[in-house]
């Protein structure tokens, strides 16, 4: 009688069990998720500083005019994608570790070349000026950083979890990340008493924290442990790369450089029918994102120009990354071991389907409905998506599916900057007749694609992912 008692309690307090339980296991995560969700959480914070006083940082500090600013900040925004695609696979050859660090030492000499381009006194005359071309290479190193340090990161996520913590893993980086965005919002004084040059120094410095953080915390021997230990638990042999084990393939022999080619064309993630389309599908619901930035700041500022929400623009842009914190360790736990396509299908509608809130016109209530459900749907969907992709890639072949994974992201960056600013000329102009409802309209029938194309194809799709 006393077991059935406890057992009837214990289904009686699943519910609540099932949503704690999973915080209570990555609690218990080893320690190289945790020492990799802390030099993510610094990075978030330092990748999305640099980007959000770049084009301030271009005019003030380098002497280039808004147009040349505007493609520095596309310059490294959208090559950061394109540097995961082309270099994602890198990881796999040499470690998720080694990568890691490599990945980290890169943006720290980027970051440090980036920082004395506008401070230490380099000639600013002329449009290929000592100081632009300074800032170009520290750019373009940072850009070389970041198409290891995602792939390498995500892939640790995967080596190291469980499938008691996988979710909750993949889940805890992307909150931790958004947290790290957030936080930006404190950064007023310090940026009035040192200036933008200084923060970029503070900046570099904070880089190389992070680079001792992770070398310190994932040495070798706590990410073997780590690493075995996870495998066992998914019953699988420990054959994984970590960065101090020899990399898939060694002892093969060597292939000419066509049969290297075909090779590499017969593995590319884009050669697997389902996996292609499963990433670019994204694309219609993943510029959302882009209007977050490209859009959001100039719209509510003119649509609501004389109160006191257009006055602070800046509360409804950076309320996106604090909900996205709180809500997606939640959901995460309150939906593990939901059919991750399904979450898709459902994430991406609620994301998309507030997008037509907007287009009754400009309303306070209506803004805060829409930024709550997008970032809701958001937080069901985005982290599964990263998850669903290492869970489903080849084991030797995380880092390249993970980067080729982020291309969408590229493309979207690409093709919602060429028509944002026409929507804003046309229904957000500065001065005459405004017609935000229209806009944002169009904006939702471009994002309510994906939902829709997710439910088309569902039975194809939940065949066996990959051949």
């Amino acid at each position: 009688m006393a077991d059935e008692a406890d057992a009837t309690e214990q289904t009686s307090q699943s519910p609540l069990r099932e949503i704690v339980q999973p915080f209570v296991d990555a609690a218990r995560a080893p320690r190289p998720l945790w020492g990799n969700n802390l030099q993510y959480f610094i990075e978030g914070f330092l990748y999305f500083g640099i980007l959000n006083y770049l084009v301030i940082f271009c005019v003030e500090n380098i002497g280039t005019n808004e147009i040349h600013a505007g493609w520095v900040v596309t310059f490294l925004a959208g090559g950061i994608t394109f540097a995961q695609f082309l270099m994602g696979g890198l990881v796999d050859r040499w470690g998720t570790r080694r990568g890691l660090l490599l990945a980290l030492g890169l943006l720290l000499i980027g970051r440090v070349v980036l920082a004395s381009s506008g401070t230490l006194g380099l000639s600013t005359e002329g449009a290929l000026s000592p100081a632009f071309l300074a800032l170009l290479g520290g750019i373009a190193i940072i850009l070389a950083g970041y198409g290891l340090y995602e792939p390498a990161s995500y892939s640790i996520v995967r080596q190291v979890t469980t499938p008691k913590t996988s979710a909750m893993g993949f889940a805890m980086l992307y909150a931790l990340m958004n947290l790290g965005g957030w936080l930006l919002s404190f950064l007023g004084p310090a940026r009035r008493a040192i200036g933008i040059g200084g923060l970029y120094w503070v900046f570099a410095g904070m880089t190389l924290v992070a680079l001792l953080v992770t070398a310190v915390i994932l040495n070798r021997k706590t990410m073997d442990t780590a690493v075995a230990e996870a495998r066992a638990a998914r019953g699988e042999a420990d054959t994984a790369n970590t960065g101090s084990q020899p990399e898939a393939g060694a002892g093969r022999p060597r292939l000419s450089l066509s049969q290297s080619v075909l090779k590499w064309l017969r593995e590319h993630p884009m050669a697997d029918p389902r996996f292609a389309f499963f990433i670019f599908i994204l694309i219609p619901v993943q510029t959302l994102f882009a209007h977050q930035y490209l859009t959001l700041p100039l719209y509510v500022k003119r649509a609501y120009e004389g109160t006191w929400l257009g006055a602070n623009f800046e509360v409804a842009v950076n309320f996106n990354p604090l909900l996205i914190f709180i809500l997606v360790p939640i959901v995460a736990a309150a939906t593990r071991g939901t059919n991750v396509y399904k979450l898709m299908v459902v994430g991406t509608a609620i994301m998309a389907a507030p997008t037509f809130l907007l287009a009754f016109g400009p309303s306070v209530p209506m803004l805060a409905a829409y930024i709550v459900l997008m970032t809701f749907g958001e937080a069901i969907w985005q982290p599964r998506f990263l998850q669903y992709v290492a869970e489903t890639a080849p084991e030797d072949r995380m880092g390249a599916y993970l980067g080729v994974a982020r291309l969408p992201w590229f493309l979207t960056k690409m093709i919602t900057g060429l028509y944002a600013g026409w929507f804003l000329m046309h229904y957000v102009p500065e001065t005459g007749e405004m017609n935000s409802g229209a806009m944002w309209f169009w904006y939702g029938l471009i994002a309510i694609v994906t939902p829709i194309g997710l439910v088309l194809a569902s039975r194809w799709m939940k065949q066996k992912f990959r051949d």
